[in-house]
């Protein structure tokens, strides 16, 4: 309909559907700013209750503060178990979604295997019988024991099943006539296609694997390799009696800061990296990739 054309009763609605969406945009933006102010602004202003949404006795004393400590390397230790546990969600999604999608692949059985996926997200073993199989497996205190258990995320690998089965048979039949064999047109014809796919599924797998703290608690006994959640969660509980201990080298850093500035400059750290990821991934969510790739 032209723009130009519309409806005194549209042009309202319009004007109050612009309005709703900028007053949830700032629900969801304002807290965060609020976050960042508080991270860059003394400990008199913040305990007075004189910040905002703007920083005021401005220092970087939370985050040199932040970054000291055990902080750097529990956040190499969440960098590295969020790209090993993305590579392995992405593989095995992909290698399970595939045979149960296409009926090309003459995968016999592909349905009841289908539903008792669907049956697991329901119904599980649970905390205990998951830990004891952790333990039993000698995969405590490692990586493996916080990337195996959501090996294959089943909401995932539903999400790229249906991805799959829009696509057109034509473009594996012809893969086929080729001579490709099933790996290479998963490879070459598939994987190119599935890019918005898999970019929804790798970024519920990084927010997953990065936001995830319960596992650090309950699979790593040392607290040397926690991961940043892990440490952050149990950071954060004794803030108070950490800068009530500190040690002489950091009084003047101390004196800037309190608790609340603390954990705000550590909230911020924490939620940095995916924030500056996301615009990266977002612009893949467009499923329309595959529109015209059969002629005729």
């Amino acid at each position: 309909m032209n723009r130009y054309c519309r409806t005194r009763a549209q042009k309202l609605f319009s004007v109050f559907n612009t309005i709703f969406l900028i007053l949830i945009s700032l629900t969801c933006i304002l807290p965060f700013v609020h976050l960042l102010a508080v991270s860059f602004s003394g400990a008199t202003a913040v305990a007075a209750g004189e910040v905002l949404f703007l920083p005021v006795d401005f220092t970087l004393s939370s985050y040199i503060f932040a970054l000291s400590g055990r902080f750097p390397k529990a956040l190499l230790i969440s960098l590295g178990r969020v790209l090993l546990g993305v590579a392995v969600n992405l593989t095995a999604c992909v290698l399970t979604a595939y045979p149960l999608s296409r009926s090309i692949s003459q995968f016999r059985g592909r349905n009841i295997i289908a539903g008792y996926f669907i049956v697991t997200m329901i119904i599980n073993g649970g905390l205990i019988p998951t830990y004891l199989v952790v333990a039993k497996l000698g995969l405590l205190n490692s990586v493996w024991a916080l990337v195996l258990p959501t090996l294959l995320p089943v909401n995932s690998m539903l999400i790229l099943m249906n991805f799959i089965r829009q696509l057109p048979d034509e473009l594996e039949e012809a893969a086929m006539i080729d001579g490709a064999g099933p790996f290479r047109i998963l490879w070459s014809v598939l994987l190119p296609l599935l890019k918005p796919a898999l970019a929804t599924i790798a970024l519920f797998s990084i927010i997953f694997h990065w936001n995830d703290w319960l596992g650090g608690m309950i699979y790593i006994k040392d607290i040397r390799s926690y991961p940043l959640q892990t440490y952050l969660q149990t950071l954060l509980k004794s803030m108070d009696e950490i800068l009530r201990t500190a040690g002489n080298d950091y009084v003047k850093m101390i004196s800037m800061m309190n608790a609340r500035t603390g954990r705000a400059a550590q909230l911020f750290l924490d939620a940095l990296p995916v924030i500056l990821i996301y615009p990266f991934l977002q612009r893949y969510f467009a499923a329309g990739l595959v529109i015209g790739s059969v002629k005729g």
